[in-house]
């Protein structure tokens, strides 16, 4: 099960970064076996990732010190676990495109990869993973290139036609930078709506600490998300949700681990699941 988050402020927050892994690691639960993170520096107009394999602390060990080369606005990461390609920092997500202008992250399988694969290489594109994800990025860069407004937006919706199978994406670009654009498609994404920030997330676990204000995005949506707000293409009513969850619903508390957590915690659910709909008297 793998995990996306996705990180934008309104004043670029210089602790960015650390807010991502904060809310990569509330998704550890799921299970992963890489993580990494691609993010926009405003300095050097640059996107800047790093990406490890194992636990998100060998991720932070690889960035330990040099904080300050991360700081970005906005923000991708994702922790994975291997479907197609092997266990790799080369098959880790964010994936990027030939220019390393587009890096994205992707939950789901893309089914028709090889074929859209085989039609990139031949329009000369180059690959580095064995990802079916890759090719989302380079689909991205193509549709990207062909449009003389370089909008980010109108290349991810060109992409997105051509793919069969599932996905939930955030997508930032180099030379379109104060954005991030998610899509779904059988595959949850959660917008948190905070004060001053935006996040996104395949789970509101991720979100919860920063707000409890959340938008779920629905199947063929696309959202753009900037520092100031954010849409949905071709919608103009937005529901708006509240979590009525604490932040300690989130965590692992005083058990070792999730599991462990639930199990205890079944006895406290099933009279939750019953309150209000069983009469007594009645029977």
């Amino acid at each position: 099960m793998c995990g996306i988050v996705g990180y934008i402020s309104k004043n670029g927050n210089p602790d960015s970064l650390k807010v991502g892994l904060e809310a990569l690691r509330r998704l550890e639960y799921r299970g992963y076996d890489s993580a990494g993170f691609a993010g926009y520096d405003e300095r050097t107009k640059k996107i800047v990732s790093q990406k490890a394999v194992g636990k998100i602390v060998k991720l932070e060990e690889k960035i330990k010190g040099s904080h300050e080369q991360f700081s970005v606005n906005p923000i991708i990461l994702h922790t994975r676990w291997a479907t197609t390609g092997t266990v790799t920092e080369a098959n880790a997500h964010p994936h990027h495109d030939c220019r390393e202008n587009i890096w994205l992250v992707h939950n789901g399988i893309i089914e028709n990869y090889q074929y859209l694969k085989a039609r990139l290489e031949k329009e000369g594109h180059k690959f580095y993973s064995e990802t079916d994800t890759e090719v989302i990025a380079h689909l991205v860069e193509k549709f990207f290139e062909g449009n003389k407004r370089k909008n980010l937006e109108g290349a991810v919706v060109e992409a997105i036609k051509l793919l069969k199978g599932t996905y939930g994406l955030a997508v930032i670009a180099r030379d379109d930078p104060e954005k991030i654009v998610v899509a779904r498609l059988s595959s949850p994404l959660v917008i948190g709506v905070g004060e001053n920030e935006f996040l996104v997330a395949s789970d509101y676990n991720a979100i919860i600490a920063h707000t409890r204000k959340v938008v779920y995005l629905n199947d063929n949506e696309v959202a753009v998300i900037t520092p100031d707000k954010f849409s949905i293409l071709g919608t103009e009513e937005i529901k708006t949700d509240f979590l009525d969850w604490q932040l300690e619903d989130a965590d692992k508390g005083k058990y070792p681990h999730f599991m462990i957590k639930e199990i205890m915690e079944e006895p406290e659910t099933m009279e939750n699941v019953i309150r209000g709909r069983l009469v007594m008297e009645e029977g």
